[in-house]
């Protein structure tokens, strides 16, 4: 019989990390751990990533929807089935009211199976660190100076892709850093996604998009503030720059909600961060229909340790293998190196490459 049990850890930013929403020292999290009660060195871990501020998840009893999965685990009310092979498997259909929890649950359980030998085949590359994941490197908001000094660093790392959070400082500033960026590099020789965490107004937003556009600019995260379905059709009708949805798919789970937000809307792209989007399993659903309706996507940490980060870089990778073409894209998994105390984990960053160390 497998037995959960959960543990708060408090992650410490090296520098503060700036959207423009909030400032951010620390980040809380969870670590979820199965255990076999037959053999007590096999266990697997996962991450409930709660990002507070932004998640659905940010409640007043989310310790407490932690220790009652837990304590439903223990007493059976929550089964891990095996298959044939002995691989453990959720019961159908479970989903937890939680997205983190739920990303956190569905990842322990991949682990376990991991290391008990029941590894996926589409994880194997990864496992094996035969893989590798391109990746975006990310600059936080800062002053002009800080922001500049960043991006030299990332542009020295060897990045193809570049990502620039914007919205917290003057619009003029950030135009004259992107002005910067492509007078070294065009966009044959670099990508340049930015996000805007909502800081425009749907009657600001086709105009500020509109200066933007003059420095070739992949694709812009969340221009205006989520829930404005109509204002942000217009805009992902309208707008010169490709919009790709973030926080709007953010707090319901449910298929029809999916189907109807991306027939609404037209994004053409989508955001998966499996924390804030219903887990491994839900983000999974967000790329089928996506697909099916020629949108593009690419996976991001919502700012986990690198436990959460390893296992979306596990289903990143398994996506790869299936052949999905978006699995190729630069993805925005350049978090790990974000705390002074993150969790020790064979990941490896060479340049934009992220691999599993053996």
């Amino acid at each position: 019989m497998i037995k959960a049990e959960y543990s708060r850890y408090v992650l410490h930013f090296k520098e503060p990390a700036i959207t423009s929403r909030q400032t951010m020292t620390e980040k809380e999290t969870f670590f979820i751990t199965l255990r076999d009660e037959k053999c007590p060195s096999l266990f697997g871990i996962g991450e409930a990533a709660i990002f507070r501020g932004l998640s659905a998840d940010d409640r007043p009893d989310y310790e407490s929807a932690l220790s009652a999965l837990c304590d439903d685990i223990n007493n059976g009310s929550v089964n891990l089935v095996r298959d044939s092979d002995g691989a453990y498997t959720l019961n159908n259909g479970y989903r937890h009211l939680y997205s983190s929890i739920m990303f956190g649950l569905e990842s322990a359980v991949v682990d376990l199976n991991i290391r008990s030998g029941h590894c996926p085949p589409s994880m194997v590359p990864w496992e094996k660190g035969e893989s590798a994941i391109t990746i975006n490197g990310l600059v936080w908001m800062g002053n002009s100076q800080q922001m500049l000094k960043r991006i030299d660093e990332k542009l020295s790392a060897g990045f193809k892709c570049v990502k620039l959070k914007i919205g917290g400082i003057d619009f003029n500033d950030e135009m004259r850093l992107l002005s910067y960026i492509r007078e070294r590099f065009d966009k044959s020789r670099l990508l340049l996604r930015l996000d805007a965490n909502g800081a425009f107004t749907p009657d600001n937003a086709l105009e500020r998009l509109d200066a933007l556009s003059r420095y070739d600019i992949h694709s812009i995260e969340q221009p205006i503030r989520a829930g404005q379905w109509e204002s942000m059709a217009a805009i992902c009708a309208d707008s010169p720059i490709p919009i790709a949805l973030d926080e709007e798919l953010i707090g319901s789970h449910n298929t029809d909600f999916k189907r109807l937000m991306l027939d609404t809307i037209r994004p053409q792209m989508i955001i998966l961060k499996p924390s804030l989007c219903g887990g491994l399993s839900d983000a999974r659903e967000w790329c089928d229909e996506a697909d099916r309706r020629g949108i593009g996507w690419w996976y991001t940490s919502a700012l986990e340790s690198n436990i959460g980060l390893n296992a979306i870089a596990r289903e990143v990778s398994s996506l790869a293998v299936e052949g999905r073409p978006c699995a190729s894209w630069p993805q925005g998994l350049g978090t790990g190196n974000l705390y002074t105390n993150n969790i020790p984990y064979p990941l490896h960053l060479d340049s934009d490459r992220l691999t599993r160390l053996q």
